[in-house]
């Protein structure tokens, strides 16, 4: 993640030297005050009291506005490279197979973009602003302490072993706690998005008490722990605060002896004493520095943990042009299992479809049916055999090149925030108004679109909330026959809709696309019933290929789904 702060190499030196110069500042203070004392007033000099006086003021000055710059460019620097590290990790993300989106979990995902950028993004502004300031003013606040009186010096000796030993003893203890509140976070966060998610589960099933006690657990859990790293932290600035006021009645008492014995000036002992109050916060700033950091820590590798996964889903270094664009799909001999699945979910399936022919897969739930479509748009790779396109090998093609002939519909209807114009164009970019409403009309979706105010303007909500689950379906069609592609491949896409619409649909994609090839998985007999060919999947093979007459009378897996789908509407 690191190799993010690159690119503000310049904005942190920035932030470094104006640390420099503020701290530099603020250590002349003490010593301009001392010598007030010693010189000024002692020798009753009234103009130099004054003319040291507008120094102090003019450093003290300038010293808070390279504070603001620092804050500023610490500012600038956090909060871009959040911006880098989430662009970054959104780009890497939807490069990804979906084995991994299937491996760390959506929930998780979202999380660690927003949540755990944001931890390390704080965090950062905060080592930018105290870490570097910290050190420095230790540093310069030991050297100017030692030069004012060595001898006094010694009381340090006492204070700072104290002051590293509660530093490490609550360190030992927060630190396992900030990891722990931000794996409850994820919980929580895990907890409150499948109650979003599935709201309506939830109250149809009346689980409304039991969510609410969950939820209440996880959030307890996460308060208590939250309560119990917040007391550390809470204890850590009163003990600092007697520490610091006890090493200041130290150094009070055995400067007074020093004076007494003509040591020490009392200007300089006024010095030493700012200049140990330097020392112990800049020790109170790098305390609570180790003690965030871990926190961070966590979120970091959560966010690596994305970052170092390989896409397994690549484009070959050389890859084959397509000599001809007919939309030609073969298997041979695949076999696919998915990460971790101990038996294949599809094996050994061979078959052919030809453009101008409709290709239909039929089959019990769990058979298959839907990862053979991913498998054509290689949304996973297989494991054995081959799948070619135009006879070439999917694998040895762009993914963009071969995605551009494919036209898909999703099981499950997706559509995005927008207006219907704006989902169509994710289909095709330039499409004009001409052409939506001819694939809104093919799709059977041209009238509910045009009852509606604002027509192929009106907004979509999120998910499509304001449409039923055939008016979402029929405009993922339509998404998809607006793009022209050469192979169309519709995963259970009609399963919303009524037979008559079902019917009349598939009527006009007859129509509508004569040479391109047609894949549909469906569940209904009556969607498949004059398809070209159809493939009976069960348990991940291929138990017959046919046409609905020949697998009737001869299959009996076939037969058997034609029964049990049998009524009296579907045999009028």
């Amino acid at each position: 993640m690191l190799k993010a702060l690159k690119s503000y190499t310049w904005q942190i030196s920035i932030v470094v030297i104006l640390t420099l110069a503020g701290i530099l500042l603020e250590l002349l203070l003490p010593t301009l005050m001392a010598n007030v004392v010693d010189i000024g007033i002692v020798n009753g000099d009234i103009p130099y009291i004054v003319k040291t006086g507008v120094y102090m003021i003019i450093c003290a000055l300038a010293a808070v506005f390279l504070t603001v710059g620092v804050s500023y460019f610490a500012s600038k620097v956090a909060l871009g490279f959040g911006r880098d590290v989430r662009r970054n990790l959104f780009v890497h993300v939807e490069d990804l197979s979906l084995q991994a989106f299937d491996k760390i979990g959506t929930a998780s995902l979202i999380t660690r973009t927003t949540n755990d950028i944001k931890q390390v993004q704080d965090v950062l502004n905060m080592v930018l602003r105290m870490m570097t300031r910290a050190p420095l003013m230790l540093v310069g606040g030991v050297i100017l302490a030692v030069s004012r009186d060595a001898g006094l010096s010694l009381v340090f000796l006492a204070a700072l072993p104290i002051l590293a030993l509660l530093i490490f003893v609550i360190s030992r203890k927060a630190i396992p706690l900030f990891v722990s509140l931000q794996k409850k976070t994820d919980r929580l966060n895990l907890i409150v998005r499948e109650n979003l998610t599935g709201i309506r589960v939830v109250r149809a099933f009346n689980k409304v008490s039991f969510e609410k006690k969950r939820f209440n657990t996880a959030n307890e859990d996460f308060r208590d722990t939250g309560i119990k790293v917040n007391k550390l932290m809470a204890l850590i600035f009163p003990v600092m605060m007697i520490i610091m006021n006890f090493t200041s009645v130290a150094i009070v008492w055995f400067g007074a002896i020093r004076i007494d014995n003509g040591l020490l000036q009392v200007g300089n002992l006024m010095a030493f004493l700012q200049y140990a109050m330097m020392i112990l916060f800049s020790l109170i700033m790098l305390s609570m520095g180790f003690i965030m950091i871990p926190r961070a820590q966590a979120s970091v590798n959560r966010i690596n943990e994305v970052l170092k996964m390989e896409a397994e889903i690549v484009d070959p270094e050389n890859p084959r042009e397509i000599p001809t664009d007919k939309g030609y799909v073969e298997f041979q001999n695949v076999t696919f299992r998915y990460e971790g699945a101990e038996k294949p979910v599809l094996e050994d399936i061979s078959f052919k479809a030809h453009p101008g022919e409709t290709t239909a897969i039929i089959g019990s739930t769990g058979a298959g049916k839907s990862t053979l479509i991913k498998l054509i748009a290689r949304f996973y790779d297989v494991e054995d055999g081959s799948i070619l396109i135009d006879g070439i090998d999917i694998k040895e093609m762009t993914q963009q090149t071969l995605r551009n002939k494919i036209g898909y519909v999703p099981q499950k209807a997706s559509l995005f925030s927008g207006s219907i114009t704006d989902n169509l164009q994710f289909g095709k970019e330039d499409a004009s108004e001409e052409e939506m409403l001819d694939a809104l009309e093919t799709a059977q979706a041209i009238d509910f679109v045009l009852d509606k105010e604002d027509g192929i303007h009106t907004n979509i909500e999120q998910a499509g909330a304001n449409l039923s689950g055939g008016q979402k379906q029929r405009l993922s069609i339509a998404r998809a026959l607006i793009r022209k592609p050469e192979i169309y491949l519709f995963d259970d896409s009609f399963s919303a809709l009524d037979y008559k619409t079902d019917s009349k649909l598939r009527a006009a994609l007859n129509k509508e696309i004569l040479h391109a090839t047609i894949i549909l998985v469906a569940q209904r007999v009556s969607t498949v019933i004059n398809a070209d060919q159809i493939i009976v999947l069960n348990e991940g093979k291929i138990a017959g290929i046919g046409t609905h007459r020949e697998l009737l009378a001869e299959n009996k897996i076939y037969q058997e789904i034609v029964s049990s789908q049998r009524t009296e509407e579907e045999g009028a």
